[in-house]
């Protein structure tokens, strides 16, 4: 195959900014909008526990029919029309049955198809060390995307039409000063699921239309293991791929640690300890982290040529103990605080999407979904599921006291949690330099 051409590039890259603004568009406000519905902390947890329980499944069964039974855009396309129209009733009901129902069922279509279009992108290119940074830059771009619009969902537009605000500057000026608050702030944030449902429909539509490919079925009977998740599991008895595995559970622990805790951080006020931005602005502050990880990412083929996997990895992982850091001794320090998010970028591209790229250089073609499941499944599930069910217990009863939260000591835990992966990783993470394109466990690459 040559390399992947521009029209088809196009369409990788707006299929990644469609799949990720979907997740972008409800995941950073979910935290603070849940308790707002009165929701007890073990029903947050259940509702929260729906993404990385979804991953779990999926690495059983969806990733298995995208490898062995379904063309992977068909299955892209079948998951966004069920997944998008169940997150959109998130968005109309208030009740905890209905919600964790319709986030349960959203979070089964969707989760396996960040496995899926990270397959599809792969499976069109060449030289995915180079070129998927560039396609995957598209997701970032859809994460920021999602953020932005909510800069005017919560405005208080009541308050703007009051001050009778002359021209568009002065006007842009009056809703960008009039955020909403309290509970229509919260009650505003309903429009992220409808938002991200909308998205949702939109890509099923578009995958009709992105490049074809089959499932791949071995050329003989037998030649290959039928249960793809199977021969995915038979990899870690490398172990480099299980150090890595490992690794990355942790890694994704402290990541989801950071959106747990990083909107309410933002909003509380300083007198309470936190920074005190406005409502409105959360989501647009959060959202440089991925104005940074476009960067990151067009240069990651670069610093993978020049630093080599581990290095790059671990300075992913040191990417979040800075950042936790930064929370924990300074945050009175607003611009800091603000300028920390740009290290988002070096977290998510110098970690995991280093990580795809391993996976795909170094596991047999002919269970793509599947070995980028047996990943996603410590990124999405599993480091997810503890960071949920352990991080609203942490801010709410260990760390919280009369109504104000300990923040210091509760970033302490993330930082030092991370500052072990790293070392862990540097010490004991060996990769083997094999051939380009070479992939271990004997089968070779489908390029």
């Amino acid at each position: 195959m040559s390399h992947v051409v521009p029209s088809c590039k196009g369409r990788l890259f707006f299929m990644m900014v469609l799949q990720f603004f979907i997740w972008g568009a409800w995941l950073p406000l979910i935290f603070g909008y849940l308790p707002s519905l009165g929701f007890s902390p073990g029903q947050q947890a259940l509702i929260l526990n729906a993404f990385p329980v979804a991953s779990i499944i999926g690495m059983f069964f969806s990733n298995q029919w995208a490898d062995r039974k379904f063309a992977p855009e068909k299955f892209l396309a079948f998951s966004h029309l069920v997944g998008g129209i169940a997150i959109l009733g998130c968005g109309l009901t208030k009740e905890f049955w209905p919600f964790f129902l319709l986030m349960l069922v959203h979070c089964l279509f969707y989760v396996p198809t960040i496995s899926i279009t990270n397959s599809i992108a792969f499976a069109n290119m060449k030289n995915p060390e180079k070129e998927f940074g560039v396609v995957r830059v598209g997701g970032t771009i859809g994460w920021i995307l999602a953020a932005w619009p909510f800069t005017f969902i919560f405005v208080n537009w009541a308050a703007v039409e009051a001050a009778n605000p002359v021209g568009f500057v002065d006007w842009l000026g009056k809703a960008l000063a009039n955020p909403l608050s309290g509970d229509a702030a919260k009650a505003a944030t309903k429009w992220t699921f409808i938002v991200a449902g909308l998205a949702s429909l939109a890509l099923a539509a578009f995958s009709l239309v992105l490049p074809k490919s089959a499932p791949k079925i071995a050329a003989a009977p037998g030649a290959v293991e039928k249960l793809a998740w199977v021969e995915a599991f038979k990899l870690l008895k490398h172990p480099f791929l299980l150090v890595l595995w490992l690794v990355t559970l942790v890694d994704s622990f402290v990541h989801n640690c950071y959106f747990n805790w990083t909107g309410v951080f933002l909003g509380t006020s300083k007198e309470a300890g936190g920074v005190g931005i406005a409502s409105n602005w959360i989501a647009p502050v959060m959202s440089l982290g991925q104005i940074a990880e476009i960067l990151t990412m067009l240069v990651l083929g670069v610093v993978l040529k020049n630093l080599g996997w581990r290095t790059t990895l671990v300075v992913g992982v040191l990417g979040h103990a800075g950042r936790f850091a930064v929370y924990a001794f300074w945050p009175d320090s607003t611009a800091m605080i603000i300028a920390v998010q740009l290290l988002h970028g070096v977290c998510y591209a110098f970690f995991f999407a280093t990580v795809y790229i391993f996976v795909d250089a170094h596991c047999p073609k002919d269970i793509r979904s599947s070995a980028q499941g047996l990943f996603n499944l410590q990124i999405l599930g599993v480091g997810a599921l503890l960071a949920n069910s352990i991080c609203p217990w942490l801010i709410q009863k260990v760390y919280t006291t009369g109504g104000v939260t300990d923040f210091r000591g509760l970033f302490i835990v993330p930082m030092a949690v991370a500052s072990v992966a790293a070392i862990a990783l540097a010490i004991c993470f060996r990769p083997p330099s094999a051939r380009p394109g070479e992939a271990i466990g004997g089968s070779a690459p489908a390029h």
